[in-house]
């Protein structure tokens, strides 16, 4: 078993993580940055408390899986007398024509073959590990009360197995409910079962209207429905990873709190929804970026924000936890919050800008949204050559980072665009003369002569993986020279066993042990776009085989070994598998021709 071997449920407003025992793991209650009331993931390796499992008697085997096209999952455990199966999933479905999608998860366990005794342990916790909740017992439920929250667990099997966790024969199926402390309006047993089959039911009508490419169906189908579980619908927020603290390297120290909104992350996400047809993320992110970033009276903008605008950021650790593996500190907010990082600039308005091109949308973008965005153009004018902490958010140093400038430079650039679109002629030729005055001092100032690469800053000599975008972002061509060189200087300098390394310096934490798997997505895209396909296709393979046991990726592996470590699901990792497997992938007319 690998040790991000992590099952994901979720409906966009709650999420848990599940390991392949069916132990819930990482619960965030009541949304998706919440305090874990499930937190077994980061404290240590034998928790006796934060998760609810199932333990079969005599067990020696499991099996888990996704029920097909869904974001229901399936384990399997057997044991000497027999074996059950467990089904988790968070409800999401559409109610009276609205989208149901309480903050609740569900489980199912039955029986398959012979007589197996069962106990079922409920032990959350509250404050990320601080207080022991209070439980009290109904007919039907245990309700767990901490300090500000209370959580109600319902079900149909007796409630006294449960608060003492006894072992029971498991003759028949019993349903876990957990969510706010209500009680439900219908009988368990049947409430459990319609809601499973309108979940199964919704996810499966989503799936069929992606636009999937023919190869790497089944893996690009995950990836989406995984994205999708990412985001927190309430807000538009798109999380860059459900988790904190999983740390980038073992005993690293670089352990940080993922659980917010990054628009870098979210651009690439939303990007990668959109070109599958699923275009309701993208407009529900953009009216986050308005209520959240756009419209907030600012000088700067910040790399990060919270999933609901205003609650805090500030970092500090939850001494109550131990850590991944017991690898501390647990991190809750981040500081990164406080940094500049000046590509977001571009973010926001890379991202805003699709909605004035895609005419699938009911409300495409027009001249309004136009204006709410040129502030953020001039900032981005303004910041564009400035020292700042770069997409990799160092933090004991400050550089002109040149990817920072590339993502300036497109913000200009696609306000210029955007500018005629909506017939803001003057306007839009002001900005496409700054952005092609921008451009010829950055690819200036960018290009290290001695080594005949574009450094990672502006009169700098390292090397950054940020750089295979440019070309992706339009500043300059896949087939330019200059951007040859660097693609060559990248491979001969980061590039280890295969895997993409962000930079090869030390930072703050010295120097970093496990590849950034999004850089290795991106090198693969270059490489098909540089006509080196075949190349590209088996590295491709080589990422994909480093997925867990239900396909999903988290942020870093180790080159020599392939071992996932860092934040799970990392968004960015699964936007990757969906790009790349779109660049690689025959047409649909080019497969049905070769299978026939």
């Amino acid at each position: 078993m690998k040790q991000l071997d992590l099952g994901v449920i979720g409906n966009c407003a709650v999420a848990s993580l599940i390991n392949a025992e069916a132990r819930h793991v990482w619960f965030c209650f009541p949304r998706l940055d919440s305090d874990p009331l499930f937190n077994a993931l980061v404290n240590g390796d034998d928790p006796q408390d934060g998760f609810m499992d199932i333990v079969l008697r005599d067990q020696k085997a499991t099996r888990q899986a996704y029920l097909r096209n869904t974001a229901v999952l399936e384990t399997i455990l057997e044991g000497e007398g027999g074996s059950i199966r467990v089904l988790d999933w968070a409800p999401r479905y559409k109610l009276q024509g609205e989208l149901f999608r309480p903050p609740m998860i569900a489980r199912r366990i039955e029986p398959l073959e012979g007589r197996c005794h069962v106990k079922i342990r409920a032990r959350p916790v509250f404050d990320y590990g601080a207080t022991k909740p209070n439980v009290s017992m109904g007919s039907n439920y245990l309700r767990y009360s901490g300090s500000n929250t209370s959580i109600r667990l319902t079900t149909d099997m007796p409630v006294a197995y449960l608060r003492d966790e006894a072992f029971f024969l498991l003759n028949r199926p019993v349903h876990l409910l957990i969510g706010s402390d209500e009680p439900l309006t219908s009988r368990v047993d049947r409430l459990a079962r319609d809601v499973l089959d309108e979940t199964v039911a919704y996810w499966n009508d989503w799936v069929r209207d992606l636009a999937v490419p023919f190869d790497w169906q089944e893996v690009v189908i995950r990836s989406a429905i995984t994205l999708k579980l990412c985001s927190f619908e309430d807000t538009g927020a798109i999380l860059a990873a459900l988790t904190t603290s999983i740390p980038e390297s073992a005993a690293s120290g670089r352990n940080w709190d993922y659980r917010y909104c990054w628009p870098r992350d979210a651009y690439f996400t939303v990007m990668s929804l959109n070109r599958l047809g699923a275009t309701l993320t993208m407009e529900n992110f953009i009216t986050y970026l308005i209520n959240s970033v756009i419209s907030s009276n600012v000088q700067f903008l910040a790399p990060l924000y919270p999933i609901v605008p205003g609650t805090p950021l500030e970092e500090y650790e939850a001494k109550a936890l131990k850590g991944f593996h017991g690898m501390g500190p647990v991190r809750v907010g981040n500081g990164a919050s406080n940094q500049r990082q000046n590509d977001i600039y571009g973010s926001v308005i890379l991202a805003a800008s699709q909605m004035f091109w895609d005419m699938r949308l009911p409300r495409p973008g027009d001249a309004a949204l136009y204006h709410q965005l040129k502030p953020i153009g001039m900032m981005a004018k303004t910041t564009s050559l400035e020292a700042d902490a770069g997409i990799w958010e160092y933090r004991g140093r400050t550089r002109a980072h040149t990817f920072s400038a590339v993502m300036c430079w497109a913000a200009l650039e696609r306000l210029g665009r955007i500018a005629h679109k909506v017939g803001e002629t003057a306007d839009g030729e002001e900005w496409l003369t700054a952005a092609a005055e921008l451009k010829e001092r950055i690819l200036e100032g960018a290009w290290n002569k001695a080594g005949e690469y574009f450094a990672g800053s502006l009169g700098g000599a390292e090397l950054d993986a940020a750089l295979l975008l440019m070309p992706e972002i339009g500043i300059i061509g896949y087939d330019d020279p200059r951007f040859q060189k660097t693609l060559a200087a990248i491979e001969k300098h980061l590039l280890v066993n295969g895997l993409m390394m962000r930079y090869a310096e030390a930072d703050d934490f010295g120097m970093p042990e496990t590849a950034f798997l999004v850089c290795t997505f991106w090198y693969i895209e270059a490489l098909a776009n540089c006509g080196r396909t075949e190349e590209a296709a088996k590295l491709f393979e080589r990422v994909l085989s480093l997925r867990n046991h239900v396909g999903i990726l988290s942020e870093d592996a180790v080159p020599e070994t392939g071992e996932l470590w860092g934040n799970f699901p990392q968004t960015y990792s699964m936007v990757g598998i969906i790009h790349c497997a779109r660049k690689l992938s025959r047409t649909w007319e080019e497969g049905l021709w070769r299978v026939s």
